[in-house]
């Protein structure tokens, strides 16, 4: 039996007793309790539940538990409602494959899914609370696994590892899903069950590429650890009975293989000494000579054995593993350096450091190395980087999985892990430094360089590892403070001009005027509440109203801008912002948005709350926004409506008045039609003070209905004295007719903002172009610091906001420059697609550097690589642009697809980071001759 609440929903008798909800606060406290307890108890194997992000956010919003990190409540971007009534039924059908369609016992989240933004992740006990508060679903149970191995980290796996098993007897695919921290013996076991197979007879196959690679003994070792990879494939191979039939009565060819490993196996994971065995007697494993040709194998190659240069190539692509392209980037820029190729191609078995606390038993470099040497002697088959992979998320598990990720983050980690794999220094020094103590700057910059050359010392110190001068000023006592850092790379700002100018129409909310354009200035850095009160200052607010700031996009408010905080940054250039100026009240009032359907007026379209863009016989208008003191029937919503058109409402001139009153004191009128003629329409604008039973008139017949977020679904309002339950916000849609066409003026917005633009008629933003050497002059110019980085200040003995200053002092042999296009914050992912003019030859930097030292070589560089980002953020897409310098040419490599470029074309906005190599000067050596890589004696 049930029994329904006010707001419509039923709730469940068990036992003969009603079981009412919880209240609100209620359910808050005992979630935030449940989840508490789940945080503080993590381990592996924890169970999580994803739930739709559109859903719980309607929760939150009912128990007053909204969130401010992430302000959207789905995708699209739409600000989340201040309805706080009781959410339905728990709806995952928009994070699901197939979504409401979906009949599978196993439902799977869609891949393009993002945490916090799509869905979120709640503990097992929480999900069992809300599922018997609300009922619904489908239940998405996610494991927590333990990530990395130097430190552990939790995390719940979301997409488990999907594996496509191919049949060799009949060719037949099966779909089959395990956690990549299930071993290869829990892989046979879940196959032999599908297919009905002893153990024994079973043998599956790595099937990458649909090529053999290696076969996948039962064992202990997991799925991440054998590299297989999300979607691929893996082939079932049956043994044959003691006839040599199979149990199809074919002949089975079974060749068993167990592949040749180095002495240093990077594929991934321990030996195959342990564990469960397959049962198959010794020998029937006999070891064989077939190798891959996939490009995958690194077993059995020789990782130190010097490539000759005849041999070398360096055109092979890197296959895409599942939005691994920034890794692709990134590496191929690496592999592309021509120190570095130099070093990995030689022997460097000597300088492997596996002693380093701080490094990863040289297996980062071994795999590097191996990648680099197969990507320059493989010729133009693509590589699959595997093997690099599953040692990339051992080390470094925010890099694992299948998400897109910066390609500047991972080489600052390749850099910075191949030096501590290669350092040749095994024991650390303690050094305490010094201040300067008004020393010459040659002394403490040559003290610090040594201090820190004592305790690393690496290929990547030698060619990529520069110094720069530091000098931060007390503001009070002026104590200078000066200190020599080593950099590895420069990550540039991209200025901007300080400023910028938004034309924002400001709507009246309560009817008493036109809407009004107004451009305001604010600071680019600025936030909402700064263009809240420069749009005040210039449309006079008054101190009893306040301006309710909101983008809009086709007929409906995308999003409303509420937060103060947030910054200006979020609003993009093509962007609609309009203001609507309203009355202060209290916390209780409702919100009504109003749109129109449809008017039409002298056989052409108009509309009265905004300039109307035709696209696909769809009207784009801007609503208008006002507020209802506690709202009781549908006459209060249709006053409500005609005080806000009020201003379009046409009357007639004062004139025509007069000339009435004038007649008819002269005892005369003027015939019907002279009188007629002689009637002007105006917009009524004086109405503030009208009463609402003055403004409701029955000549007019406006269709109001209220409608949902998106306006597809429509109920009528009766114009009458009936009661209807209104919630914090209501939306009503107004129906057209001709009368109303007549009685407003629509001419007074014709020079509104266009709120939907599209194709070719969408307008374009300028774009901006800087050079780098006014990234490079933003990077190094004096600011004060922070108020979340002070400085402690010796002489004060205070934490002070100090100045800093930077300088180059020593500048590497390559030289990396990071273009800052992302920035993160809690309310803003954003990108910078500005065009920065960078040097391709003699990039001269001499006027930078503040040491004079000649022994110190050229300040003059050339470009050899380019790690480029196209798109927005997430769904965007990497690419590299390197340069074969004995060719001297340049091509792109864009995955596994590799193609010629020519060099006028390889300055683009997509520009992300630029690798630079130093020009030898005739007194240092041959001009353009790379310096030869210092090894351990």
């Amino acid at each position: 039996m049930t029994i329904p609440d006010s707001s419509g929903h039923d709730f469940m008798m068990e036992n003969g007793s009603i079981e009412l909800p919880c209240k609100p606060e209620e359910e808050r406290r005992i979630v935030q309790e449940l989840t508490a307890k789940a945080e503080a108890n993590l381990r592996q194997g924890n169970l999580y539940y994803a739930i739709s992000n559109r859903w719980f956010m309607s929760w939150q919003r009912y128990t007053g538990q909204v969130e401010d990190a992430y302000p959207f409540d789905d995708q699209s971007g739409s600000l989340t409602s201040n309805s706080k009534d009781r959410p339905g039924l728990i709806d995952n059908s928009d994070i699901v494959a197939n979504g409401e369609d979906n009949k599978d016992n196993d439902p799977q989240l869609l891949r393009t899914l993002e945490e916090r933004r799509d869905y979120v992740l709640v503990p097992q006990e929480v999900w069992e609370k809300l599922l018997k508060w609300y009922k619904g679903g489908p239940g998405l149970p996610r494991k927590m696994i333990s990530v990395g191995d130097q430190q552990k980290q939790f995390c719940v796996e979301v997409f488990p590892l999907c594996l496509r098993l191919i049949d060799s007897r009949n060719q037949n695919e099966v779909v089959i899903r395990l956690s990549k921290k299930a071993s290869l013996h829990d892989l046979y076991e879940k196959v032999c069950r599908l297919k009905g197979l002893d153990l024994e007879k079973a043998c599956i196959w790595d099937y990458f590429n649909k090529q053999k690679q290696t076969i996948l003994i039962s064992s202990n070792q997991t799925l991440e650890e054998a590299n297989l990879q999300m979607d691929q494939d893996i082939l079932l191979e049956v043994a044959t009975d003691v006839h040599g039939m199979d149990s199809t009565g074919n002949g089975l060819a079974l060749v068993p293989v167990e592949p040749i490993r180095s002495p240093f196996s990077i594929a991934g994971g321990p030996t195959m000494s342990e564990g469960y065995s397959t049962g198959y007697s010794s020998n029937l494993y006999q070891r064989s000579t077939l190798t891959s040709t996939s490009g995958d194998m690194e077993d059995g190659y020789d990782s130190f054995k010097p490539i000759a240069r005849g041999d070398r190539d360096g055109l092979a692509g890197l296959q895409n593993l599942g939005n691994t392209c920034f890794m692709n980037s990134a590496i191929q820029c690496l592999v592309h350096t021509p120190h570095l190729a130099e070093y990995f191609l030689e022997d460097y078995s000597d300088e492997i450091n596996r002693e380093n606390p701080l490094g990863m038993h040289g297996e980062l470099a071994l795999a590097f190395g191996e990648l680099l040497r197969k990507l320059w002697s493989s010729g133009r088959t693509p590589v699959a980087p595997r093997a690099f992979k599953g040692k990339l998320a051992r080390f470094a598990p925010q890099f694992s999985g299948y998400n897109q990720h910066d390609s500047q983050e991972l080489l600052a980690f390749l850099l910075d892990g191949l030096h501590e794999d290669l350092n040749r220094v095994k024991q650390k020094p303690y050094f305490e430094t010094k201040d300067s103590d008004s020393r010459p700057d040659e002394e403490v910059a040559d003290e610090y360089w040594r201090y820190h050359k004592a305790r690393n010392d690496s290929v990547i110190v030698d060619i990529c590892q520069g110094q720069y001068k530091s000098t931060l000023v007390c503001p009070l006592c002026e104590k200078i403070s000066i200190t020599f850092d080593p950099f590895m790379y420069l990550s540039l700002p991209l200025p901007s001009t300080a400023t910028r100018s938004l034309t924002i129409t400001v709507f009246y909310g309560d009817g008493s005027g036109l809407p009004m354009p107004f451009t305001v200035t604010v600071l680019k850095q600025g936030c909402l509440k700064d263009l809240a009160q420069a749009l005040g200052t210039a449309s006079c607010l008054c101190s009893d109203e306040y301006l309710l700031l909101a983008e809009v996009y086709e007929h409906r408010i995308y999003r409303y801008l509420e937060n103060p905080s947030e910054p200006l940054a979020t609003i993009k250039d093509d962007e609609v912002i309009v203001a609507y100026r309203l009355p202060k009240r209290e916390s209780g009032s409702t919100r009504m948005e109003a749109v129109s359907i449809i008017g039409v007026s002298r056989g052409r379209v108009v509309g009265f709350f905004g300039n109307i863009v035709i696209n696909e016989k769809k009207l784009f208008l801007t609503p208008l926004v006002t507020l209802l003191e506690e709202p009781q029937s549908g006459s209060d919503i249709d006053i409500a409506v005609e005080r806000i058109l009020l201003p379009l409402r046409r009357k007639p001139f004062s004139s025509s008045t007069t000339i009435q009153s004038s007649s008819s004191e002269n005892g005369s009128s003027l015939p019907d039609e002279q009188m007629k003629s002689s009637t002007q329409l105006e917009p009524l604008t004086q109405s503030t003070d009208i009463e609402p039973e003055r403004i409701s008139s029955p000549e007019l017949s406006f269709r109001l209905c209220i409608t949902d977020e998106k306006g597809l679904r429509c109920k009528p309002i009766v114009k009458d004295d009936s009661p209807i339950k209104f919630g914090r916000l209501v939306k009503v849609m107004l129906d057209w007719t001709e009368k109303e066409n007549q009685l407003y003026d629509a001419s007074y917005l014709k020079d509104l903002p266009e709120v939907h633009k599209t194709g070719i008629l969408a307008k374009k933003t300028k774009q901006e172009a800087i050079s780098l050497f006014s990234c490079l002059d933003s990077f190094l110019k004096e600011e004060p610091l922070g108020p979340d980085d002070m400085w402690y200040c010796p002489r004060c003995k205070e934490h002070r906001q100090a100045t800093k200053k930077l300088d180059l002092w020593r500048l590497p042999d390559v030289l990396v420059f990071h273009l800052k296009r992302f920035s993160y914050s809690r309310w803003l992912k954003n990108k910078l697609d500005t065009f920065v003019n960078f040097p391709i030859h003699n990039l001269d930097l001499s006027k930078y550097v503040k040491c004079k030292d000649a022994s110190e070589g050229s300040h003059v560089y050339e470009l050899y690589a380019i790690s480029n980002h196209y798109g927005g953020l997430g769904g965007g897409h990497y690419s590299a642009y390197c340069k074969l310098i004995d060719e001297n040419r340049w091509y792109h490599f864009d995955d596994a697809h590799v193609s010629p470029v020519n060099e006028s074309e390889i300055k683009t906005s997509a520009a992300y980071v630029l690798f630079y190599q130093r020009v030898k000067t005739e007194s240092n050596g041959t001009l353009g001759e790379p310096s030869r890589v210092r090894r351990a004696s």
